[in-house]
């Protein structure tokens, strides 16, 4: 009876959690906002970088992909644009206590838009639809938002990069060797992770007027 006293009083907590984020007033979203942006440059400090490539590995992703999750649709892109435009003008907290204009012009300057479009992604499916919430639809938005969202654009901007900067045009298969390739498996541990802590701290009721909500609870 303990236990499951202990879960009730878990998921009341979740989903009181979230009700209260969508309800706060607009300067306590940006406060929400700018403390994931520090959760973001906190995880981009744990960076490796590779020798063939300028691209390293981060824990960024993670951060990004909570984002969405967490603050929901809009708040959660919001949060990576502080994130980026603070590191623009100069703030030591993007992947390595780099910051400057540079960081978005370079190689990894894609994969930095990127995270906003993931964060914008996932926030949005998030807030809309409850079925989502479960691990395999959240794994699946995840994969599309890693892979497709963040990889393209930084595999774009890497390849303009390397052309205009190195006056080297890469091969696509150069191409995802040095912007895709290596970072397979970090990201899916990164992202499978994500995906089961969103199913864990992510309620099944509607706390928003979400559109299935009628479906979930028939």
């Amino acid at each position: 009876m303990m236990e499951i006293a202990a879960i009730d009083k878990f998921h009341k907590a979740r989903y009181l959690f979230f009700k209260w984020r969508h309800s706060l007033a607009l300067i306590n979203k940006i406060t929400l906002a700018l403390g994931m942006a520090c959760l973001t440059g906190l995880a981009a400090q744990i960076k490796v970088s590779l020798p063939w490539t300028p691209v390293p590995m981060s824990g960024q992703t993670l951060a990004v992909l909570l984002a969405g999750i967490l603050l929901g649709r809009w708040w959660g892109g919001i949060s990576q644009a502080i994130y980026i435009i603070l590191g623009m003008a100069g703030l030591p907290w993007l992947a390595g206590f780099s910051g400057g204009f540079g960081a978005l012009a370079g190689p990894t300057g894609g994969y930095l838009l990127g995270f906003i479009l993931a964060a914008l992604f996932l926030g949005y499916f998030t807030d809309r639809y409850i079925k989502v919430r479960n691990f395999l639809p959240m794994l699946g938005l995840m994969l599309f938002a890693n892979f497709i969202l963040i990889h393209i654009p930084g595999l774009l901007q890497l390849g303009l990069w390397s052309y205009l900067v190195k006056g080297t045009g890469l091969t696509l298969r150069n191409l995802l060797w040095m912007g895709t390739v290596p970072f397979i498996i970090g990201d899916l541990i990164k992202i499978i992770t994500a995906a089961a802590l969103a199913r864990a701290i992510t309620p099944r009721e509607a706390y928003n007027g979400e559109v299935d909500a009628k479906k979930v609870n028939d």
